[in-house]
């Protein structure tokens, strides 16, 4: 009886551990999914920016991810460079003006393209025959499955003398790397190896 007795008790002492160790182990499973749910929550509130509406109530604006929107960005950044390099006014300073916030958003081979131009005296007959010059940019194609990002531009280039007007088919290629974002260079690219794959005229038009 005695040794039935302390076998039972030896049982209990065993269903007690037993117990213990499950509920140990359903403790430390709440703190995990706890701690868990609890990065999910800050990193979802990351995600958010609250905004003041005139200092009176707090709205919340959802964030996107970056990576969605870097291909729009990525053509913004080229579409932006052409409109400022090719986009020409018969006055030095403005020309000037535009190229420098266009190598902004380039490296070397744009100045090394603008140095030839000048050089060839393109800047100066545009100035000496009261040229306009603006470009419109048709599409862009790049390649986002491979880094750097292979681009090519399709545009078109409008010539503006006061008999005629040129009309000029334009494209480009270069290639894109992400950069420092900053107030020169918004979208955090920077265009290398540019260079003009075609630029012939499509028709002149007398005005």
């Amino acid at each position: 009886m005695e040794f039935k007795t302390l076998r039972n008790i030896e049982n209990s002492f065993r269903q007690i551990r037993l117990f213990s160790f499950v509920f140990a182990l359903l403790c430390l499973g709440v703190v995990v999914i706890a701690v868990y749910k609890s990065y999910s929550f800050a990193e979802q509130q990351r995600q958010k920016i609250y905004v003041l509406d005139n200092g009176k109530s707090l709205m919340v604006a959802l964030s996107q991810d970056m990576s969605i929107n870097r291909p729009v960005e990525a053509r913004e950044h080229v579409r932006r460079f052409h409109e400022l390099f090719f986009t020409v006014a018969p006055d030095k300073d403005a020309i000037e003006s535009n190229v420098k916030r266009a190598f902004n958003l380039a490296d070397q081979s744009a100045f090394n393209y603008y140095k030839d131009l000048s050089e060839k005296g393109y800047y100066n007959r545009i100035i000496s025959g009261n040229i306009q010059q603006r470009i419109e940019v048709d599409s862009i194609a790049a390649d986002f499955s491979s880094y750097p990002y292979a681009v090519k531009t399709y545009g078109r280039q409008f010539i503006i003398r006061s008999s005629n007007l040129t009309i000029r088919n334009l494209i480009t290629r270069c290639s894109l790397v992400n950069s420092v974002r900053s107030d020169s260079n918004p979208q955090g690219f920077t265009i290398e190896k540019f260079n003009v794959v075609e630029n012939k005229d499509l028709e002149t038009v007398n005005r």
